[in-house]
């Protein structure tokens, strides 16, 4: 076996060596430097939580396949979000909808209570070891204050977006009674899962009121947090709950919406129960990138993103009483809309392959950076992108798998999910500044090569990048990686790879034809080229506490090196 690893290594080095002397320049110019004897901060797993539209996906069959596999990518318990959990109907998923009928209300206005389809869904999550971030909405049909018919859209990809606004969209018809609901709720997580389970989920209220999502005043919805809140914590008054889930963060509308609600729930009024303040555990804002279609081709942009993140940060860290509060980024992702695919919306035809995923990369390391300089409690950023049960093949939706095959983004995950203990200081000579992103993302004429590493008692791992805002592959670019203050003499070397070529189930389904009917043996061969392959495995010598380990990165590829001892 150590013959065949020393084969595969000597082949490396020999497609190493012939691309550097291809390209003279890039075995000298392109050097990340990582020291393990430099701590940055514990290696949160920030990534470990994701969300989507229509929560009656969750137990359909490749709802819970990947969901099970998003469970045995992370050494923590992921957290899940998903719309839509109190809202009337039958359980019938569809684009953007999704219902429990949790709420109804009998012939004389008394409320009845189902928890059939809502226990279905937290019970997918459970057993696998998840944890909600329980959404509280939206409004039943027959609590809604406002409720012309229909009360269930029809909304496909290409209409409007505010198609999918009907009466769910709006306050309750009676509060007392929306708190009541609430309250039944958490009473029956509680007597379901137990108290303890239910105090590590995190509960919020609505989504994105500043947006299409609620269609009432900002004071409104302070009412209807004030309310949901006092029936959390009169049937748990550990629960956590938390909120507003602002949309486009660092806009002045935003930012106004959120500093208002800190305000209220420091030093407001409660409309529930007439004290000052209202609970706050949590604070929760979005952040969105904008894709665009120039000259036919797809042009990323990773700014607006950073910015929204930036401002919530800034907006946290402006008060005592939030400064030091769990901020979760709701939904973090390149842009807005997940169901909205690239036949109608061809700016998101980056999603299918090694864009999505070098992009996930890229901006996630931007993250952490974000939360050291704002110096804040970052517990996690929801990337608001799942499956779409029975939809056309790689159609270009915002989704980690399609049809039960991961996509090449869904890698990305793996390789976080091996990286642990503390993050360590990286430096490279390629990897654009955190300003220049701020300000203008990855447009130069060279890519953005960058790293983040972690090191644990008996391993370190670095995650490494070539990406840029323009979608289109490039030759291969030679990446010197050294690794200093390995506390070994030797140790196995595992190095794993996205691109065109490895862990992408795009490529090889273009390949076959594009079918939109594959048979069992081509979806077969789709689902292990989905796999995180690893390129190379060797056991190597440290030599004064130094490894070198030369990567040959194609433009849009993510390499994790990962060293055990």
């Amino acid at each position: 076996m150590r013959n065949t690893f020393s084969y595969l290594l000597l082949v490396f080095f020999a497609i190493v060596s012939t691309n550097a002397k291809a390209r003279q320049t890039s075995t000298t110019n392109n050097l990340i430097k990582v020291d393990l004897q430099k701590k940055i901060a514990p290696m949160k797993p920030i990534w470990a939580w994701f969300g989507y539209d229509e929560p009656n996906y969750t137990y359909m069959k490749d709802g819970k396949k990947l969901l099970s596999e998003l469970a045995d990518l992370s050494p923590v318990p992921v957290y899940v979000r998903t719309h839509s959990l109190l809202v009337s109907g039958d359980g019938t998923a569809a684009l953007k909808w999704g219902s429990t009928n949790a709420y109804t209300e009998d012939a004389n206005g008394k409320p009845v209570y189902d928890w059939k389809i809502i226990d279905s869904i937290f019970d997918t999550y459970i057993q696998r070891g998840m944890k909600p971030l329980a959404q509280i909405g939206f409004m039943p049909e027959d609590l809604s204050s406002n409720n012309p018919k229909p009360y269930r859209h029809r909304w496909k990809p290409g209409d409007p977006y505010t198609d999918i606004i009907t009466g769910w969209a709006y306050p309750p018809k009676d509060y007392n009674k929306w708190r009541e609901l609430v309250y039944q709720w958490v009473k029956h997580a509680v007597e379901r899962y137990g108290k303890e389970e239910v105090e590590t989920w995190y509960w919020e209220v609505w989504n994105e009121p500043n947006g299409h999502y609620w269609m009432a005043s900002q004071d409104e919805f302070f009412k209807l947090y004030d309310y949901a809140a006092d029936g959390v914590k009169r049937a748990l008054p550990t629960a956590k709950i938390g909120g507003p889930n602002i949309a486009g963060t660092s806009s002045k509308g935003a930012m106004e919406w959120m500093n208002n609600f800190i305000k209220h729930c420091i030093s407001g009024t409660n409309y529930a129960t007439g004290k000052k303040g209202s609970p706050l555990e949590a604070l929760l804002f979005h952040a969105k990138g904008s894709p665009k279609l120039v000259d036919g081709k797809v042009v990323m942009n990773m700014s607006p993103q950073m910015r929204d993140i930036a401002a919530g940060f800034r907006i946290a860290s402006s008060y005592p009483e939030t400064k030091h509060l769990p901020l979760i980024i709701g939904e973090s992702d390149p842009e807005g809309c997940a169901a909205c695919g690239m036949a109608t919306n061809p700016e998101n035809a980056y999603r299918n392959g090694t864009m999505y995923s070098s992009y996930t990369a890229a901006s996630f390391a931007r993250k952490y950076l974000l939360a050291d300089d704002a110096k804040v409690n970052f517990l996690g950023a929801v990337s608001w992108s799942f499956e779409f049960e029975n939809q056309p093949w790689f159609y270009g939706f915002r989704d980690l798998a399609t049809n039960g095959v991961d996509k090449p983004v869904l890698n990305v995950f793996r390789m976080f999910g091996m990286m642990k203990g503390d993050r360590i200081s990286v430096e490279s000579n390629r990897m654009y500044p955190l300003e220049t992103v701020l300000d203008s993302s990855v447009r130069g004429p060279k890519t953005d090569i960058g790293a983040l590493a972690t090191k644990d008692v008996k391993s370190a791992a670095v995650m490494v990048w070539n990406y840029h805002d323009a979608d289109e592959q490039g030759p291969a670019e030679i990446v010197n990686v050294v690794l200093a203050h390995v506390p070994a003499k030797d140790a196995t070397l595992h190095l794993y790879l996205i691109d065109d070529e490895n862990s992408n189930s795009y490529e090889v389904w273009k390949k076959m034809g594009s079918p939109q009917k594959p048979s069992q043996q081509q979806i077969s061969t789709l689902e292990q080229a989905g796999k995180l392959k690893c390129i190379l495995e060797k056991r190597i010598d440290i030599n004064a506490g130094k490894a070198l380990v030369p990567l040959s990165l194609k433009r849009q590829a993510v390499a994790l090196i990962k060293l055990d001892w």
